[in-house]
C-alpha cells in the first residue's frame, strides 16, 4: 500500500550559513524524504536581510523577501523555521507564528535561554510544535532524548562541551603549546570563531545552551542569568602544563546539577574552565567537537558526541526537526514540552568541590606549612601539591580535596593576604573524581 503523500510549506527566517545548508539538504533528500514520511516539503518563501545579493542556495530567486512578517504571515506557509538568531525580532515573529498555529523550528539558543518558557506556553496553547534540537550541540541529538527517552529518568547531573570554538582553541594549546591569542587567530582563519569572539570564548554562547539544558533535563525554569560564567581567556599553555602533569586537561564545561543548598534540593547550573581527568571520556573531545555527559539514577552514564557547530550538522538538526513537525502536522498532534516548576538555583558559593590552584611563595623554610594552616582554617584539605623551584622563590601546586567554594575563595583571600605568597595564579574547579 502506497503512503499517503502530504504537502508541506516552509517559510525560513534567515538564509546564513544554516540556512543555505538546510536548503541544500531540503534539496538533496527531498526524495528520500517522501519515500520514507510521505512528506513533500517545499520552501514557500525565505526572508533575508538583502534581496539583491547574490546566492548559492538551490531555490528560485522570487521566493527572497526582506520581509520576515510576510513569511510568517503567509498562508502559503505551514511550518516556519528560524536561523537568524539574536532576540528581536526573532521573538516577535517566533510568537507570531505560534499565535497563528503554525509550527516553529529555531536554532535559536540564546531567545530560548532568555524566553524560552514564555514561547513553550505558547506553542501548548496554541498546539503546535516549538522544536529546537540545533539550539544546543550543532547536529547531536541531545534535546530530544531530554524531552522523551529520558523524560522519566531522574538524571542528576548533565555536564559537557557544547562550544566549538573554545574546545578547538583548547585543542591547539594543549596539542601545540599555542597561546590562547594565537589559537584564536587561527580558529577565526578557519572560520570556527567569530570575529567578535566574546560570546564564545567569555562562556556566554555556552550559558544560554546550559539554561536551555537545565529546564529540559530538570522540568524547572532556567534562564541565562541563573548560570555562573567564567570564560577562557586567562588560560594559559603552562596552565595546561601543569594539569597534564597532574593527569588531567582543561575544559570549558557546561555543568547542570542536582545538590543540596540550605538543606533543600537545588540546581547549580555553570559554565567554567574545568580540569577534567585525562580517563573521563570528556578529554578526548578534541577540535571543534561537542560532547553531553548525562548521568542519572537508573540509566548510568551516557555520552552523545559528534560535530557541535557548522552548517551541515546544525542544518541536519533544524531538517530533522522540520521532518517531526511536519509528521506532526499530517497527524495532527504536537509534543508539549509541559509545564515548567519553579526550581531553586544555588549561588556558585553554595557549590562542593575539587579546585586546582597555584601560588608563587617566597623559598624559605616553613612555607608549606603556613600555606597549609590557613587551608585548614578554612576547612580546605589537600589531596595532592607539587612543588617547582624558581629564582628565589617556589611554586606550589595544588589539587584540594571537595571544598564549598565559599570556604575555599575565603582560602584564597587569605593566602593573598599572607607576606610570603608573592602571587596566587590559576584557580581550576575539577571535576569527576571522588
Amino acid at each position: 500500500m502506497s503512503m499517503e503523500q502530504v504537502n508541506v510549506n516552509i517559510g525560513l527566517l534567515g538564509c546564513g550559513t544554516v540556512g543555505t545548508s538546510l536548503l541544500e539538504l531540503i534539496h538533496e533528500q527531498r526524495e528520500v524524504i517522501s519515500q520514507r514520511t510521505g512528506l513533500v516539503i517545499d520552501v514557500a518563501m525565505v526572508s533575508v536581510r538583502d534581496v539583491s545579493k547574490s546566492r548559492t542556495a538551490p531555490i528560485d530567486p522570487t521566493l527572497f523577501t526582506d520581509d520576515p512578517k510576510q513569511v510568517v504571515e503567509s498562508a502559503d506557509v505551514d511550518v516556519v523555521v528560524e536561523v537568524m538568531g539574536g532576540i528581536d525580532p526573532s521573538r516577535e515573529l517566533i510568537s507570531k507564528a505560534l499565535e497563528l498555529g503554525k509550527p516553529v523550528v529555531t536554532a535559536n539558543k540564546e531567545l530560548l535561554a532568555a524566553h524560552g518558557e514564555e514561547l513553550y506556553a505558547l506553542a501548548d496553547q496554541s498546539g503546535v510544535d516549538l522544536l529546537f534540537e540545533a539550539a544546543v550541540a550543532g547536529g547531536i541529538p541531545i534535546i530530544r532524548p531530554l524531552r522523551e527517552s529520558l523524560a522519566g529518568e531522574p538524571i542528576t547531573r548533565v555536564m559537557g562541551i557544547v562550544n566549538g570554538t573554545t574546545n578547538f582553541i583548547l585543542t591547539k594549546m594543549t596539542e601545540e603549546g599555542m597561546s590562547f591569542a594565537d589559537a584564536l587567530e587561527e580558529a577565526q582563519k578557519l572560520g570556527y570563531a567569530e570575529s567578535d569572539p566574546t560570546a564564545d570564548v567569555g562562556g556566554h554562547d555556552a550559558a544560554a545552551k546550559a539554561a536551555i539544558i537545565a529546564s529540559l533535563a530538570f522540568g524547572g525554569r532556567v534562564n541565562s542569568d541563573d548560570v555562573y560564567v567564567e570564560g577562557i581567556t586567562e588560560i594559559t599553555p603552562e596552565d595546561i602544563e601543569f594539569a597534564h602533569r597532574l593527569g588531567h586537561c582543561i575544559k570549558l564545561l557546561a555543568i547542570v546539577e542536582k545538590q543540596e543548598s540550605n538543606g533543600a534540593e537545588s540546581l547549580c547550573v555553570r559554565v567554567h574552565p574545568s580540569m577534567v581527568p585525562l580517563t573521563h571520556p570528556l578529554a578526548n573531545v578534541q577540535e571543534s567537537f561537542n560532547a553531553i555527559f548525562v548521568e542519572g539514577d537508573s540509566v548510568g552514564e551516557l555520552m552523545f558526541y559528534g560535530r557541535g557547530a557548522g552548517g551541515p550538522p546544525t542544518a541536519s538538526a533544524v531538517l530533522g526537526d522540520l521532518i517531526d513537525a511536519s509528521c506532526n502536522i499530517k497527524r495532527s498532534s504536537a509534543a508539549s514540552i509541559g509545564d515548567f516548576t519553579s526550581i531553586n538555583i544555588s549561588p556558585i558559593a553554595d557549590l562542593e568541590t575539587q579546585y586546582f590552584f597555584e601560588v608563587e611563595v617566597e623559598d624559605q623554610p616553613g612555607v608549606l606549612a603556613q600555606v597549609a594552616a590557613v587551608l585548614g582554617e578554612q576547612n580546605v584539605s589537600i589531596q595532592s601539591m607539587e612543588q617547582e623551584g624558581l629564582e628565589s622563590e617556589a611554586r606550589l601546586i595544588f589539587i584540594t580535596h571537595k571544598a564549598l567554594e565559599s570556604s575555599f575563595q575565603a582560602a584564597i583571600g587569605a593566602l593573598d593576604k599572607l607576606k610570603i605568597v608573592r602571587n596566587i595564579g590559576t584557580v581550576l574547579r575539577v571535576i569527576g573524581i571522588d
